[in-house]
């Protein structure tokens, strides 16, 4: 029976070649850093705070994963940014964005089912069940759902790359990164990040489909419609009456005139 060795690699033994290889790491070092340097100088001035972001008709949330069927701790801070951007009258619908790629896994029911435990009507959220990753929950918030500006919720690590792609697929972005403890699972979120950059990298430059993509899909229209109608009726509630309008035409009764 033959015996298979396992080599150690060598390394170099003169001057030249200890150059050759420190120049290799560097130079790979470099490679992969660019993606990660494109998204903070493509994204520099898109990131806010929940206090400051600009009023935007739609925020999408992005989904992070479901414990015992209920959002993970990241997921669940991300839709408590979107419900309290909600409360401040800065966003008016949420489209949650996330997997539903298995019958027993279901990230946007389990989101709703979150915003609207916490103040947000069920009517102005709106579900994607293919957003099995940042790039097809962009693609298809511009395609499917006709999204063309959107305040983007994810945390700090992941929002850039977020802003990044949602740009690139013309939906007009700023980002709201929720602040966490910096414990493993962030730093494990930094590091993964590195990685998904380069993905990133590629998908702006050669525009993939989506896994899915499907037919358009009017939810989003068809909530923003409601919030507007809703809007218009409180207005009219408020509106004083006009110069010369009769008592009975705003709810008065009838005027009595002595001697008539």
């Amino acid at each position: 029976m033959r015996r298979f060795e396992v080599r150690r690699p060598r390394l170099p033994r003169t001057r030249t070649g200890w150059r050759r290889l420190v120049r290799t790491v560097v130079a790979v070092c470099v490679l992969a850093l660019l993606p990660a340097t494109w998204l903070r100088l493509t994204t520099d001035g898109r990131l806010r705070t929940t206090a400051d972001v600009p009023r935007t008709e739609v925020a999408v949330v992005f989904g992070a994963g479901l414990w015992d069927g209920e959002p993970s701790p990241y997921l669940a801070h991300r839709l408590d940014a979107a419900a309290e951007l909600y409360r401040a009258g800065r966003i008016e619908v949420v489209l949650v964005t996330g997997d539903n790629s298995r019958e027993e896994y279901d990230e946007p029911d389990a989101m709703r089912a979150y915003l609207t435990r916490h103040g947000v009507p069920d009517a102005r959220i709106v579900s994607d069940y293919a957003g099995f990753d940042t790039w097809d929950s962009c693609v298809r918030a511009k395609r499917i759902f006709g999204v063309d500006r959107a305040v983007l919720i994810s945390q700090g690590f992941h929002v850039r790359r977020a802003v990044a792609l949602c740009e690139t697929a013309g939906v007009s972005s700023y980002g709201v990164g929720v602040d966490e403890p910096h414990d493993a699972t962030w730093y494990y979120g930094g590091v993964r990040e590195v990685l998904a950059a380069g993905k990133a990298a590629a998908d702006a430059a050669f525009h993939p489909d989506p896994r899915f993509l499907g037919p358009r899909e009017p939810g989003v229209e068809r909530a923003l419609a409601a919030a507007r109608a809703e809007r218009a009726r409180a207005r009219a509630a408020v509106r004083p009456p006009g110069p010369g309008a009769s008592p009975r035409a705003h709810g008065g009764g009838e005027v009595a005139v002595p001697g008539v």
